[in-house]
């Protein structure tokens, strides 16, 4: 279907862009850009992308990602369901980008549903430091949760919160934060046509309202020394340029800075604003990702710095240190079963780390995870599993946020193999011992029942039960593929 440009829009529009309006105009009647950012978690990039099927060119703007073909539908391979990839719009991958983070780093996705830019910011952890990823919306962070879960994140928690409630408990402890703001949408009118069927003039105003109060509290979560990116999917002044100028008015401890520009990334603009040259010279700091001017939908990035120097979190870690006897004792007294599943399936050492139970299901928690009691918590940590009676159930999120050697009994299925496809429908399989691979100095016989981790190729995409020729399927049945 055509887009439907709003004619207020529109006008608006010729007036901001000027010579350039043409041009845009113009790029609505183009298709659109399809891009993905492969697992660095998972893959050797470089290497995995040489070897997919898929027809691809570099992303210049962002680390490990690429365009694609609409026709490839990546999104039905199996490498999808093996967490080898996320799907995402090729500018959504600025943000992320531009924030800066490093493994070791505290870093919040205060907006994070449904999970593309956790996921990269979670790439560039490799594991090491937190993520806490938020969302507002209950039902969205069912999206956000599975997207974390397929990546094989390790070091993540979630939560279903307000900024408000956050602001109390995370005072600055974060080294990073990411505000990808709910905005009018006007950047992604080609991609969805619900956004411009839907967007009105009064849409900026409500928004507008909405990023002022996420700012406000970010602010106060973020650390001295710390960066916060800024960043929406809209044209409309008023929630770009004209937000971030507000704010810096009312924060005197945080400076614009300047980010690195990629081909095609346009300076921030004051249109419609009495702005002084100054203002003009911090709002040009910021970035505009239009689609006219690259290959991709439209975007708006600003990097923000907090003034002054770390201090040590001595509260958080105080914190910490409170929880981390709690969870011992849990350990102590109630995770027997766990510990015997890593022992005989498993060639994890996991003596030591921090666990916590919410009811019946174990989560291995990163070590700086504060004190969350009062917090609406989905996720505390890495979903490891569920305590039955007198025994362990491991989770699908473990099975995925593991390597094929940590199994001490895996299968692995290639493209070709029929078994493979009917793995993903949730099918029982049939598999002879021989076919059952080993991790180095483990062994198995015939007569064993045990968990199986099922892999494509090198990669796990979940458990099965082996038990004399027969693999009993483990794949979720809300991830199976109906066809």
């Amino acid at each position: 279907m055509a887009v439907k440009l709003p004619d207020v829009f529109v006008e608006r529009m010729k007036r901001q862009l000027g010579e350039q309006f043409d041009a845009f105009l113009e790029s609505y009647e183009q298709p659109r850009h399809y891009g993905l950012r492969f697992n660095p978690l998972k893959v050797k990039v470089e290497s995995f992308a040489a070897e997919t099927p898929f027809q691809l060119r570099p992303v210049t703007w962002a680390e490990h990602a690429y365009y694609y073909n609409e026709q490839d539908r990546p999104g039905r391979h199996p490498y999808y369901h093996a967490g080898l990839y996320y799907i995402q719009e090729p500018s959504a991958m600025a943000p992320g980008e531009l924030l800066g983070v490093e493994p070791g780093d505290k870093v919040l996705d205060l907006c994070a549903a449904p999970g593309g830019k956790s996921t990269q910011l979670a790439a560039k952890l490799h594991g090491r430091g937190l993520l806490v990823s938020n969302d507002q919306s209950a039902e969205r962070t069912k999206a956000l949760v599975k997207n974390l879960e397929l990546f094989g994140v390790r070091n993540s928690l979630v939560l279903n919160e307000s900024p408000h409630r956050m602001s109390r408990r995370f005072v600055g402890f974060f080294d990073k934060i990411l505000v990808d703001a709910p905005c009018s949408g006007e950047g992604m009118f080609r991609k969805d046509e619900n956004m411009w069927r839907e967007w009105s003039e009064q849409s900026i105003v409500k928004c507008t309202a909405m990023q002022r109060d996420i700012l406000r509290h970010a602010a106060l979560m973020l650390a001295p020394g710390g960066r916060l990116v800024y960043s929406t999917c809209t044209f409309a002044v008023e929630e770009n340029e004209r937000m971030m100028l507000e704010f810096l008015a009312e924060h005197e401890d945080f400076e614009w800075l300047d980010v690195k520009r990629s081909p095609g990334f346009a300076a921030g603009q004051t249109f419609g604003m009495d702005a002084t040259d100054e203002q003009r010279m911090l709002a040009a700091r910021s970035v505009r990702l239009w689609p006219h001017l690259l290959d991709g939908e439209g975007h708006f990035v600003a990097l923000l710095g907090k003034r002054g120097e770390r201090e040590e979190q001595v509260a958080n870690e105080r914190d910490v240190r409170q929880r981390e006897a709690r969870p011992a004792a849990r350990a102590a007294l109630h995770l027997q079963d766990l510990h015997q599943f890593l022992r005989e399936q498993t060639t994890l050492d996991w003596h030591g780390e921090r666990f916590v139970t919410y009811g019946d299901h174990v989560y291995r928690m990163s070590e700086v995870t504060p004190d969350l009691d009062g917090l609406k918590v989905v996720r505390p940590g890495q979903y490891v599993g569920v305590l039955k009676k007198n025994r362990f159930e491991p989770a699908h999120a473990l099975a995925l946020a593991m390597r094929v050697g940590d199994a001490q009994c895996s299968l692995s299925l290639s493209l070709d193999d029929e078994r493979l496809q009917r793995y993903l429908r949730g099918e029982t399989l049939d598999v002879p011992f021989e076919h059952l691979q080993f991790a180095d100095g483990y062994s198995g016989t015939a007569a064993d029942k045990r968990y199986v981790l099922i892999c494509l190729g090198p990669y796990p995409l979940g458990w099965g039960k082996w038990q004399q020729g027969i693999v009993k399927n483990e794949y979720p049945q809300t991830w199976r593929r109906l066809s």
